[in-house]
């Protein structure tokens, strides 16, 4: 090969700039990677903060929607309310992802969102059992399969989006603010349930004071579309979209949900099995926690959600350092830290939890939280990582949810359930070993995708420079193939 040959020769700016091709490399635009994290952050949070404020209000939601019921029973009935929103969730991964991999991930958050609001503030509305009977109970609980379903395509799409946006490089730490996102849901809702708890008397709470926490989500409602309808659509689903446009290949939405389900079902039941795990520790800690320390243990329930807020703003300032070590060191040693620290102190945690004095029950909070900051900083990025672009919304919808709906939202009433029938306190703690031990085997089964490219996308960078670095060792790479010597054929 003669030093003219083009494929060789020195590669100059201009020459290069004409080679960065969105197909062969993605630079992103940082202003719209801001604006993708902070739309869909936003929406996580408020996402979460529905679903804390119900956790949070649930003795006094018993009261309002069961007063005739006993104690336990009032609360076993609101968390069985409570795991209905997350049995329709499903259907709304059945719906929403396969949708979202059809017309865009953005039209569809933006329906999420209208549908998740709305629902929420529909809550703070329905009158009391009191006033219109069995009616009151009824309308709960549509309203929380309403909220359910549009969750269903929250997550997913959420996740996605971001995991779009973000360069290869930086997109752990990008990814975990959707997290942030959720943990600021879940500050906001307990901070503001507190505030009323303290601010009321108790029959005021239960009266009228209940529903400011469900209202407020109406407006919260209105800035999460106002910054979603203003986002593009990721470049990787644009790139995608182009190529099925050029070649005629575009699918239905049965066949991307036969193409998930059938050809990729790997990667669907490890996100299956990982979130599973992942969120009996999640909910076990941030949704059934205030309720274990009220009502099985006796603590005074505002310290007790006082200590859950401080344990949650120190996840808040770790979450994104976690975030950035996964770029770093990769994904699946700190999610490995995660689920054996699970297995080995979650016992402990929860002994500390029940010696009797605040300063042991923070520090058995504050060690559940700090191994629970190892999942929620890394699998942002993982979970979106498993799929290929054209079923990515879809596979995560569907996993995620299937995963959330048996083993997230029904984690409270479980763990009410088997403590109240077996009358032990350790039942959470051996909840979570199992779940530990069994996502720690899935793990192992996971590729790293650390600094890689998603499936299905080119690779993706924050600067010209990283893009001309790449299009450089595939030119050269390209000259060696090319330069080795065929060999004859045999007669």
């Amino acid at each position: 090969m003669t030093p003219s040959d083009p494929s060789t020769a020195p590669l100059d700016a201009t020459a290069a700039d004409e080679l960065i091709r969105p197909s062969e490399v993605t630079v992103t635009d940082d202003a719209a990677v801001k604006r993708a994290v902070k739309a869909t952050m936003l929406g996580n949070a408020m996402e979460w903060f529905d679903f804390g404020i119900y956790a949070y209000l649930a003795t006094t939601i018993g009261k309002v929607f069961f007063p005739d019921a006993s104690g336990t029973a009032q609360l076993l009935s609101t968390f069985a309310i409570f795991a209905a929103a997350f049995v329709v969730r499903p259907l709304g991964g059945l719906f929403f992802g396969p949708l979202g991999d059809r017309v865009g991930r953005k039209k569809v958050l933006a329906t999420t969102m209208i549908l998740m609001a709305g629902s929420t503030f529909a809550i703070g509305l329905i009158p009391s059992f009191g006033s219109i009977g069995i009616l009151a109970p009824i309308l709960l609980v549509l309203f929380r399969l309403l909220q359910g379903f549009s969750t269903g395509g929250e997550y997913g799409g959420a996740s996605t989006f971001v995991a779009e946006y973000a360069p290869d490089k930086r997109r752990g730490f990008l990814s975990s603010f959707l997290e942030f996102g959720t943990l600021a849901g879940y500050v906001a809702a307990a901070g503001i349930v507190t505030i009323i708890s303290t601010a009321v008397s108790p029959e005021a709470l239960v009266d009228w004071a209940w529903r400011i926490p469900f209202l407020i989500a109406g407006p919260l409602g209105l800035i999460g579309l106002y910054l979603r309808v203003r986002l593009d659509e990721t470049p990787a689903f644009q790139q995608f979209e182009e190529a099925e446009r050029l070649v005629d290949t575009s699918e239905s939405m049965g066949g991307r949900l036969r193409e998930t389900i059938v050809v990729n079902w790997r990667p669907l039941v490890l996100c299956i099995v990982l979130v599973a795990t992942y969120n009996i520790a999640h909910y076990g800690l941030l949704s059934y926690m205030p309720t274990y320390l009220s009502t099985t243990l006796g603590y005074d329930e505002t310290h007790g959600l006082v200590l859950m807020i401080v344990v949650m703003i120190l996840m808040m300032v770790g979450i994104t350092f976690v975030g950035r070590l996964s770029d770093r060191v990769g994904r699946k040693p700190l999610l490995l830290t995660g689920f054996i620290g699970f297995f080995a102190l979650s016992l402990p945690a929860y002994l500390l939890i029940g010696v009797g004095s605040y300063a042991t029950i923070f520090l058995g909070l504050a060690i559940l939280g700090g191994l629970l900051l190892l999942f929620v900083g890394v699998f942002p990025s993982v979970l979106p990582a498993l799929f290929p672009t054209g079923i990515r919304y879809g596979g995560l919808a569907i996993g995620y949810n299937i995963a959330v709906s048996l083993f997230g939202g029904t984690t409270p009433l479980v763990l009410t359930a088997l403590g109240d029938s077996t009358g032990s306190n350790l039942v959470a703690p051996m909840y979570m070993m199992v779940a530990a031990a069994i996502g720690g085997i899935a793990v192992l089964l996971i590729p790293e995708t650390a600094r890689k490219p998603l499936a299905g996308s080119p690779p993706s960078v924050a600067t010209r420079a990283e893009a001309l670095a790449i299009i450089r060792r595939l030119r050269q790479r390209r000259a060696r193939s090319s330069a080795v010597p065929v060999a004859p054929e045999s007669n």
